[in-house]
């Protein structure tokens, strides 16, 4: 049997949180991020471009032309994945890195996480900001118990049906419900929500988070109802809770 635990000179994956938008990267992290990057030279990342972006503003001592980067996205080919942890079993650790926030946390990076986990290496994840924890907290319901259900179905029966069936649970079960969904279409979701959803509902946006257009706001949906707010194209996690049936 093999052993469960690491050895302690197994290469590192490391999950480096990026910023969760334009802002100067060293307001938001801790020097940890830095120090993790300035020695490594292979990244799995979900945009190359974005990804050289924010190692530069990181670490701009760090030579671009030096960098191996492995693309982990929605276009990657699913052969090619099983060989980005390749300089692992060559003893190099990795850094793996999401377009915003934290990897592995809606983030296809999750995939490569269970692949080290497999082979035994070190996973390290480190300390940065995410928009899903930042909307939890910030929106005053229960953080005792919460799911995130990503993204809502496109069908608008279905989606409607879901959300309903959701605040049923949230009601049961005295559960915060929270979603995200592409930006362009932000404002549809708020609709969804407020034809959907009970009067007395509580439901919180928080927009922009750790932007300096940063705003979050929890009022029950009786109130968004009568509440024009621009959500277009910006970033924004929703939350809903309904008090617990009696």
């Amino acid at each position: 049997m093999e052993p469960l635990i690491p050895p302690k000179n197994a290469p590192i994956l490391y999950l480096i949180p990026c910023t969760l938008g334009d802002t100067p990267p060293m307001e938001v992290l801790p020097l940890t991020i830095r120090l993790t990057i300035e020695p490594l030279t292979h990244f799995i990342v979900e945009n190359e471009k974005e990804a050289r972006r924010f190692i530069k503003r990181i670490a701009p001592q760090k030579k671009q032309d030096e960098l191996v980067l492995y693309p982990l996205n929605k276009f990657s080919d699913p052969m090619e994945l099983q060989t980005y942890l390749t300089p692992m079993e060559k003893g190099h650790s990795m850094g793996l890195l999401s377009d915003a926030g934290c990897p592995g946390i809606a983030d296809p990076g999750a995939v490569m996480v269970k692949r080290a986990h497999a082979k035994n290496y070190i996973v390290k994840p480190l300390v940065g900001p995410s928009s899903i924890l930042l909307a939890m907290m910030a929106s005053g319901m229960n953080g005792q118990s919460f799911a995130f259900n990503g993204y809502l179905p496109i069908d608008k029966q279905e989606r409607a049906r879901t959300i309903k069936r959701l605040e049923k649970h949230s009601g049961d079960y005295d559960q915060t419900q929270a979603f995200i969904e592409t930006p362009y279409r932000n404002e549809q979701l708020l609709d969804d929500f407020t034809k959907n959803l009970s009067p007395t509902t509580q439901l919180s946006i928080a927009c922009d988070l750790t932007l300096p257009t940063e705003w979050v706001k929890t009022a029950p949906i009786n109130q968004w109802k009568n509440c024009k707010v621009d959500l277009h194209k910006r970033p924004a996690i929703f939350l809903f809770h309904k008090e617990l049936a009696i």
